[in-house]
């Protein structure tokens, strides 16, 4: 008969905290709790889909969540939750990355071996994990084409579903040049995707 009030429902989570934070001038921050419980997932899965290697994931989303930890009070919500927390991501990986490649360690990045919703979703029946394994495998061998800024965009953009004015806030770029990097990402992400269709057609063929 009557609407639930909110102290009756749910816990508001941070999203729907920062959702209305932005339209409210009388700004509430939200916990620690919840940025965690809101974002870990995505930032555990893209940080291992911008190639950091599997030894190292755990301390760099560790180091990402010790800094929102220490910057929370300086989180005014004049941005998405989201947004703020993997502009923090970015610069982590970023850091991560120079410090591969001055410790001469290879590659300072990895392609994926699966798909990181895999990892964490352990209560998937089997066939099921099998499926999206595999396309995570593709989904990897086709981003190790990109160079790092285009496979940055690409997988904000099309895996997390990020606008283009957010992933220029996150990676404190130029929007102009994020829609450029992304339009020449989707060109090679297809043109590898077709490639790789037609290797495939010949061997089975």
């Amino acid at each position: 008969m009557f609407a639930a009030s909110r102290s009756d429902s749910a816990p508001e989570s941070a999203v729907e905290l920062n959702s209305r934070v932005l339209s409210r001038p009388d700004f509430v921050r939200p916990t620690f709790d919840q940025v965690y419980a809101e974002t870990f997932p995505a930032v555990w899965r893209t940080a291992r889909r911008l190639g950091v290697v599997e030894s190292a994931v755990d301390d760099v989303v560790q180091e990402v969540f010790v800094t929102v930890y220490r910057r929370l009070d300086q989180f005014e919500g004049r941005c998405a939750l989201k947004t703020w927390v993997f502009g923090i991501l970015m610069r982590v990986v970023n850091n991560y990355r120079r410090t591969r490649r001055r410790k001469g360690a290879g590659h300072a990045t990895s392609s994926v071996v699966g798909d990181p919703d895999v990892v964490v979703d352990n209560g998937a029946d089997p066939l099921e994990l099998a499926s999206r394994s595999e396309a995570g495998r593709i989904l990897h061998e086709l981003l190790e084409k990109l160079d790092e800024s285009k496979a940055a965009v690409f997988v904000l953009a099309e895996i997390e579903g990020m606008s283009v004015p957010e992933i220029a806030e996150a990676t404190d770029t130029n929007v102009n040049t994020v829609y450029s990097r992304l339009r020449a990402a989707r060109k090679e992400f297809e043109r590898a995707l077709k490639q790789r269709a037609l290797r495939r057609e010949a061997r089975d063929g």
